[in-house]
């Protein structure tokens, strides 16, 4: 077997985030006669033992940088805690080992309060993705993540169940129709949406957020590329909810997911390296570096970081104010949360950045909703404001395999088989974002029952999804 080796491979073998494995990966492409064991074989050796490989043709380089970066002085670093307080966590016989030392070094920024580790949680850059981190006074960028603000919106309408069923060719033109999807897309001219959140100061004020106006003008209420969805399905309510003023049913609702698109991409990638350059952190807790919200660059990104969270909630209401018109039904209830974020929040009496990389806010009270995959349900939900998870809950179902390994791995047959089976009508997406891919919605339920109220079940009935093999999640 051939497969590639991957940045992942290398971590678990020990190799820290960072520029090791960059450079442990470009020797990969040469592989000069070897196979991929005895890569893995030479690869692990020279990180234990590097002086053996200093004149090695093939691994000189690397060993070369591992001894200079076990060499670095620590007092070139901000030091990390060597006593970090424990993490809270949900689900944690289900979470991979990745994803638990990056929450382990987290906890160790001299900034961190608190920490917590959702049930969906997978392996990320810095944070892990269901990581939650409690700051003071600080806001990592790859704490919050590439895609700021990316969120859930939901619509559901005064339209039956059985309506959906006799009219399905209608709703999937509309959907067609009215959603737009694939990395870099947008609109065009007379295609263009206009929205309030054009006119932010931000964009005049910020020269860098300036430059990138446009491209957020046409990508307005597009949904970008990865495991971003806009989903027609049914919304099953088993009581009165009289909190939202449904009665007990079976309704058609709308489900999309989807970020702040170019302009939080390029915001994140910017402010990222601001904060590295700023915030000399040691090689294993490298992408944790922050920003002092004392400081200009700590107000400049906060400030870009909320305009992004502006701009990803207008493109849902550009989606769902298009469909709303098209199907000409009644909104009965519409929720909306995001993650990939930063807020003020109080904890334990004192004010904190909450950062939720991949998490749902889950104060008491708050609804949310936790979507499965393409296949398996999804749940409205009502937060219980649990401090221990520091009021969050899971964003999903979470990864169980990446996404090589799911194109790897499963077949088209497998997943027309899947989607057949459960009545789903699905256009674009590729293998990667296979319902086979991701965790057990269920047993992520199950395990954070302390931190939701389950108020209905969504049921994905038509599904549409980046198809040209786009990754913008």
């Amino acid at each position: 077997m051939n497969t590639p080796i991957n940045g992942n491979d290398l971590k678990e073998l020990g190799y820290p985030e960072g520029t090791l494995v960059g450079l442990a990966l470009r020797i990969n492409k040469k592989r000069n006669g070897y196979n991929r064991e005895e890569m893995f074989m030479h690869y692990k050796a020279v990180l234990e033992h590097p002086e053996n490989y200093i004149d090695d043709k093939v691994f000189s380089k690397l060993a070369i940088a591992i001894i200079e970066k076990a060499n670095e002085k620590p007092e070139d670093f901000i030091q990390l805690n060597k006593n970090p307080n424990a993490f809270s966590a949900y689900g944690l016989e289900n979470i991979e080992e990745g994803a638990r030392k990056q929450m382990e070094v987290a906890m160790q920024l001299p900034v961190t309060i608190a920490g917590a580790l959702m049930p969906d949680a997978h392996q990320g850059y810095g944070l892990p993705i269901g990581g939650v981190l409690a700051t003071n006074n600080a806001v990592i960028p790859y704490g919050v993540g590439v895609d700021i603000g990316c969120r859930m919106a939901l619509s559901v309408y005064d339209i039956p169940e059985f309506f959906y069923y006799e009219n399905e060719d209608k709703f999937k033109r509309e959907l067609i129709a009215h959603s737009k999807f694939g990395a870099g897309h947008g609109f065009h001219g007379q295609y263009k949406s206009d929205h309030a959140v054009l006119e932010s100061n931000v964009f005049n004020e910020n020269t860098f957020v300036k430059k990138l106006k446009d491209k957020a003008w046409s990508q307005l209420g597009s949904s970008g590329g990865g495991n971003h969805f806009v989903e027609f399905g049914i919304m099953e309510f088993e009581k009165d909810d009289e909190i939202l003023n449904i009665p007990k049913g079976k309704y058609v609702a709308l489900l999309t997911h989807s970020g702040s698109r170019g302009l939080g991409a390029t915001i994140a990638g910017h402010y990222t390296k601001l904060a590295k350059d700023t915030c000399k952190l040691p090689e294993v807790a490298k992408n944790l570096a922050y920003l002092d919200l004392n400081s200009q660059l700590g107000q400049e990104y906060w400030l870009a970081m909320n305009l992004s969270g502006d701009y990803a909630s207008a493109c849902h209401e550009v989606i769902h104010t298009k469909m709303e018109k098209a199907l000409g039904a009644t909104v009965l209830a519409k929720v909306e949360n995001h993650h990939n974020f930063a807020w003020k929040e109080m904890y334990n009496n004192e004010e904190v950045i909450v950062h939720r990389k991949g998490a749902t806010p889950a104060a008491k009270g708050l609804m949310g909703i936790i979507p499965g995959s393409m296949t398996a349900p999804g749940f409205l939900v009502r937060g219980k404001g649990e401090e221990n998870a520091i009021n969050s809950a899971s964003h999903g179902a979470g990864r169980q395999m990446s996404r090589t390994k799911a194109i790897k791995s499963i077949t088209k047959t497998d997943m027309q088989t899947i989607l057949k089976d459960h009545g789903v009508t699905l256009i674009g997406a590729g293998l990667d974002e296979a319902p086979m891919a991701y965790k057990d919605i269920h047993q992520v339920m199950a395990a954070q029952q302390e931190l939701v109220d389950v108020v209905a079940k969504f049921t994905p009935k038509m599904v549409r999804m980046a198809d040209d093999g786009s990754h913008e999640d």
